[in-house]
Order: structure tokens, then sequence, then C-alpha cells
């Protein structure tokens, strides 16, 4: 880890120099390990937590390189790892000393394989990793949302109101400054209207001229606002947090890809696994499916992985032993998937659009992005 501490008033003095590094830039395209060697070596080799086995991507205009996997925030099914079902959300609670165990060890094992960035998108989310990274900040990148009280909430749609949330989130986690703040949306368009959508690029705005965030954007679930949104702010949008799953495909004409690329925006990918729905088996180690799941893990983010254009995806993880098999993966996509592979592939997905759940049918979406 050679990544030097970074303050709100470094961040000030170096936000200048990093939109230099990533105005440079060559398109989003992905660098392999020996292609990275020989373009960006030294820039790559200080990214946080950097492993010599690990692909870097660089995150779009940021100039900052992240992992071509990375740690998504949501931990569903984690009484699978602990023993027990939290009172939190997603089934983990903040206080209990088990759960906070498991959240240190995964996030060490992070970055021992090479991962370097956390995305974090609800109040307990922030919270918990907040606290895994106590005495170690600088290991991994870390974006935020306090999704409950920013644009979400009919009560927090003005640049003040979510100027506050940031205020208050940060504190309350101990934060000194965000590497990404980016707010969560609601997941249609026309549920924001024009004007609250002024009013969040406001607030993202001036959280980076402050220096509490060093870079900003937002997560949706709908393409066309997302290209919208891209192509109309594009001095404010570095990054966006959206779906693309196991079984997502590039549409060949009008895809939202075109302004990614064209705006020089980073992508991290939600929902790689469908919500679980990829898989077989319950995620417990003891699972008779555990090895075919595993296998169907590493297919689904080495083919997420051959988008360029796609900084990383970034699955919810619940132990070390998924860190590694997600970090394996990274390895594995040195070789590209064989048509058995790739028909393997097809047919977990097609049982994966079959198995979702009544409250992520609209996941269907983003099978041809």
């Amino acid at each position: 880890m050679t990544d030097e501490r970074m303050t709100r008033r470094d961040f000030l003095q170096t936000s200048a120099s990093a939109a230099a590094a990533g105005g440079l830039a060559m398109g989003i395209g992905a660098l392999g390990p020996k292609a990275a060697k020989a373009a960006d070596a030294s820039d790559v080799a200080k990214t946080r937590s950097y492993h010599p086995e690990m692909e870097y991507r660089r995150l779009g205009k940021t100039g900052l390189w992240i992992s071509a996997v990375c740690l998504g925030g949501h931990w569903k099914r984690i009484d699978k790892a602990v023993g027990h079902t939290g009172k939190g959300i997603f089934g983990g609670d903040f206080n209990d000393p088990d759960f906070q165990k498991n959240r240190y060890d995964l996030v060490t094992r992070c970055t021992e394989v090479g991962m370097n960035y956390i995305d974090a998108c609800t109040i307990e989310e922030v919270r918990a990793y907040s606290k895994a990274l106590q005495g170690r900040r600088e290991a991994m990148y870390l974006g935020c949302s306090w999704f409950q009280n920013e644009i979400r909430n009919k009560n927090c749609r003005t640049a003040e109101s979510l100027l506050q949330t940031l205020d208050k989130g940060m504190k309350e986690s101990g934060l000194e400054y965000v590497d990404l703040w980016r707010i969560t949306m609601l997941e249609r368009s026309g549920q924001h209207t024009e004007a609250e959508v002024q009013e969040m690029m406001k607030a993202l705005e001036t959280a980076k001229k402050q220096g509490k965030a060093r870079f900003v954007g937002f997560s949706s679930h709908d393409r066309p606002h997302i290209k919208w949104m891209i192509e109309t702010f594009p001095a404010v949008v570095d990054v966006v947090v959206t779906p693309y799953t196991a079984d997502s495909k590039v549409l060949p004409q009008d895809s939202l890809f075109d302004a990614v690329k064209k705006g020089k925006v980073g992508m991290f990918g939600i929902k790689p696994f469908g919500g679980t729905s990829l898989f077989k088996g319950d995620s417990s180690p003891a699972s008779p499916e555990a090895e075919e799941d595993d296998r169907r893990a590493r297919l689904a983010i080495r083919y997420i992985l051959e988008n360029p254009a796609i900084t990383a995806p970034i699955p919810g993880l619940i132990d070390v032993h998924q860190v590694d098999n997600v970090a394996l993966a990274v390895k594995e996509r040195r070789q590209e998937l064989s048509a058995q592979e790739k028909a393997e592939l097809k047919a977990a997905g097609r049982e994966m659009w079959a198995n979702l759940p009544q409250d992520y049918q609209w996941l269907r979406d983003w099978e041809y992005v």
C-alpha cells in the first residue's frame, strides 16, 4: 500500500492533477497486469492495496486505479457466515461483535488480494465499513451513499438538505472525507423532476469543491435517465453505479455505454449475480451446491469484465472464501471464456432470470444495456 494519506486539505491541493491524469486517459478500457506495466506502471503500483496478481482499471476521468472486482456494500445471507441473523438491514447488526469481526476480516482479505474499493450505499453500510477501516483508512477507496436521507427521501431533495446528510453521515461515521459520494436515486426516470436533479448536481459539485468528496456521481436503475444526466452534467458526473448482471448484454445501437465512454465516466456494476438468483445453494459453506455456485460466480465476473467500459462489478460478499473466489475469477479471466463456459453461463443466466423474486423483477430491464 503506497497511496499517501488523503485529508480534505490534500484533496483541495491534488484534485486538479487527478483530473488532468484522467483527461489523458485513452478511453476507459481495462489494463491487465502486462499492459498496465507497459503504460502506467508507476501510477498503478501506487494505487491502494496494490497486488501484482490483481487487474486494475482506470475509474473514468478520476485518475484512480480500481481493482477489477470490488466489494459491494450489501451483505445478504450474512447469517450463513456469522451463524445467526442480525436485526439490521440485510440481516447485519452493527452492534453484534460477530458481525463486526466478519466485516473486519472480510475487508482485511480484500486488501490482501488487491481489492481496493468498497461501495457502501446505506447508513448501516457506511457505519459498518467505516468501522472496519479504522486505523487503515488509506487501504481502500470508499464510496458512500446515505440513501435513506438522500434524494429518495422527499424531504431531502435540495442541495442544502443533501449536504446536511453528507455532513451528518461523515460525522457519525468518523470520516474526514469520502473518495466517492454517489447519491442513490429513485429507480425510474420521471420520479425526479429536473429541478430536483439540478439540486442534486449542485450538492455534488459543492461537496467536491469543499474537499468533502474527492469525486462524485449517482446510482440509478434507469438507463435513459442515466444517459441524460451524463450528457447534461458532464463537468459534475465522475461515476455511475448501476446494474450489470451475469447475463446483461450491450445494445448494438443507442447503448448506455456510448454515453459512458464519451463522458469518460467510471462505472460500477451492481447485481452481478442477480441478487443471489444466479446461485443454486444458500451461500452456506456446507451447501452441496457450494462448488457449483463458486464456479457460477467466477464465470459471471469474467463475463462482465469482458466489457471494458465497466470499471468493476461490486458483488456483496459474506466471507473470506467469497473474496478469494472473485479474486480467482480475475486471474482466470486471463484466458477468454471457452465455448463450453459461455454455454454454461448462458444456461445459468436463464435460471437467474427465472429465479428473480417479485421485488427484483425490475432487473429484467437490464438484460440489454
